[in-house]
């Protein structure tokens, strides 16, 4: 069922490799990350409950009918027809066999008493909008992979322009905006926010919410992304958009957006720190992809370029799902660190009990690299494990390794 003219995805081996062991996969992200055309890859059949309302309410009323077929069988949109869950868990115990069905979702729905939680038949693998890899807008020269692993960097000469990493930071990693011109791209962006806030998150437990205030919950996420934004900041941001939100509204919304996997939070990694300084448990919050940050401010790569603090944030953004993607395919999360002095690193590469630590500056020049490269040793420094290497990621510049032995690697070198 292999369409032509596919673009390989990171996840890609990691739904074959997945296939080979558990007995339903659910492949699970934002709406319009690639996750059906990637799951039409390796599935035999598949149903498309999005698409076929037929068969959508035949399920509903008998979810047994969306199981025949050659496998691995999608179920597309699965969250349509809940009770299809269980279904899938019980064929799975029954036919005793890996590989016999993909589950896609753009929704993961509220806790329900009567859906099994479908451990040992499940594997869950999230799936986020295409990196800059993906896209083609990295060579990947540099391997996350390798950094962890020890391997020496090789240096090169200076790579990027920081116009096109705004031109690709307000497009998106979203297939569907891949070689369309800038502004198209930026109003279906705008559009995605918009059909969040008024149709896409009743999916998550069928409640009707105001559209204006998620609307306003989803432009104070955007002004605020790649930040440690406190609820209360948010309601006060939200209500500057026109639209205030009740303080016990707000943590309700955010979870609706989780559970669309249109909000990403970071969460906190707690260290090992020598010092009396606690780690905050607090996660950073990110939208989904840069595109929708800055969507959310209004803001096309010309205002990126000409404010750069809020460029920053958007660029942190892309980073944090650029390394989400490569880092899951090593078995590694990314996390953040804070301590209660304010020492920070912006990213926390984490596998077991070994870690990464990763500064994202939009600028190369000395001065952010020297004070980037001094915030990373110092911290290291304090952990009572050292870590298995200490990196920069840059909008643009060089690729090498410091003689402090910090590496520097522009986001366009990166890869898994």
């Amino acid at each position: 069922m292999a369409k032509s003219h596919y673009m390989e995805r990171v996840v890609d081996a990691q739904l074959r490799r997945a296939l080979g062991g558990a007995g339903a996969v659910v492949l699970e992200g934002a709406k319009a990350c690639g996750k059906t055309t990637t799951a039409m890859q390796v599935a035999a059949s598949s149903v498309r409950l999005d698409r076929d309302t037929a068969l959508r309410q035949a399920g509903l009323a008998e979810p047994n009918v969306l199981l025949s077929g050659p496998t691995p069988r999608l179920i597309d949109e699965w969250q349509l027809v809940k009770d299809v869950w269980n279904a899938v868990r019980a064929e799975v115990d029954d036919r005793s066999q890996p590989g016999q069905f993909i589950l896609t979702g753009s929704a993961t729905p509220a806790d329900d008493a009567t859906r099994h939680s479908g451990a040992m038949r499940f594997l869950r693998i999230p799936m986020r909008p295409m990196s800059l890899t993906e896209s083609g807008e990295s060579d990947h020269a540099t391997s996350l992979a390798g950094l962890w692993s020890g391997q020496p960097q090789a240096p090169s000469a200076d790579n990027g322009d920081l116009g096109l990493i705004a031109q690709a930071a307000c497009r998106g990693g979203w297939p569907g905006t891949l070689g369309i011109d800038p502004e198209t791209a930026q109003d279906l962006n705008q559009s995605y926010l918009r059909t969040v806030a008024a149709a896409d998150i009743v999916m998550v437990d069928g409640i009707r919410r105001d559209p204006l205030k998620v609307l306003a919950l989803l432009q104070a996420l955007g002004r605020n992304t790649a930040t440690y934004v406190s609820n209360r900041r948010l309601q006060t941001d939200s209500a500057a958009f026109g639209q205030p939100i009740d303080a016990n509204t707000i943590p309700v919304y955010l979870d609706a957006l989780a559970r669309l996997w249109v909000l990403a939070p970071q969460p906190a990694w707690g260290g090992h720190l020598r010092s009396a300084a606690q780690a905050r448990q607090a996660a950073k919050r990110h939208l989904a992809d840069p595109s929708l940050a800055a969507a959310a401010m209004g803001a096309g790569p010309a205002d990126l370029l000409a404010d750069r603090e809020a460029f920053g944030q958007v660029f942190e953004t892309l980073a944090f799902r650029d390394l989400s993607v490569y880092a899951q395919a090593s078995g590694m999360e990314v996390r953040a660190f804070q301590d209660t002095k304010g020492n920070e690193i912006d990213a926390v590469l984490v596998k077991g009990t070994q870690w990464a630590g990763l500064e994202v500056k939009l600028s190369p020049s000395p001065d952010a690299l020297d004070g980037a490269a001094g915030k990373l040793l110092a911290i290291a420094g304090r952990m009572t494990s050292q870590p298995k290497f200490l990196g920069i990621i840059t909008a643009m510049g060089p690729s090498y390794t410091r003689p402090d032995g910090v590496h520097v690697v522009p986001i366009t070198h990166l890869g898994p």
